[in-house]
């Protein structure tokens, strides 16, 4: 009887050492660890739309500033910002970069509709969050078919509201230009 109680507790605490080494191990997504967070990032560097690539670079020194800081909770966050132009055929070529070979955790404040277009599906297809994206297009907001896509700004119809109201209140005999 005092054997069986014997080893019933060692099993018992084999088991628990087992059960809490388990639990110790920390198990991450691609892209992120105990050291650090990869964000994937693609802008405009070059080409048409380069004047928002400022926007990335922003974006980098911001994370640079939280890095000097110490990070999230001890983690720096290490921001691969790509280039593609605004070039819809080049984002696709970025993401597949980012997601396949550099495993970023996330595809973080892409610019402009066809770009994010481009590279849609395919980012819900790998299950990478492609978030914030800078973008007004009413397409961003389809949680059912796209959930790892999210907008950000508010929807180019949304703004024209907001400005018709404001200009409605406060200047109700303005003449008004569309281009």
């Amino acid at each position: 009887m005092r054997l069986k109680a014997l080893t019933l507790a060692a099993a018992g605490l084999a088991a628990m050492s087992i059960a809490t080494s388990a639990l110790a191990q920390k198990k991450y997504d691609p892209g992120a660890d105990d050291k650090e967070i990869k964000v994937g990032a693609i802008h405009p560097y070059s080409g048409p739309a380069s004047a928002y690539g400022t926007i990335g670079k922003a974006i980098g020194a911001y994370f640079d500033k939280v890095n000097a800081e110490g990070g999230v909770n001890g983690r720096k966050i290490k921001y691969i910002a790509l280039d593609d132009g605004y070039n819809p055929a080049k984002t696709v070529e970025q993401a597949r970069k980012l997601v396949e070979e550099e495993e970023t955790l996330v595809v973080f404040n892409p610019l402009g509709t066809p770009p994010n277009t481009a590279i849609q599906k395919y980012m819900n297809q790998k299950k990478v969050p492609h978030l914030f994206l800078h973008t007004g297009a009413t397409r961003w907001g389809d949680p059912k078919n796209f959930p790892w896509t999210m907008g950000w700004q508010p929807t180019y119809q949304a703004e024209g509201r907001i400005y018709a109201e404001h200009i409605l209140k406060n200047h109700p005999n303005a003449k008004i230009a569309i281009l």
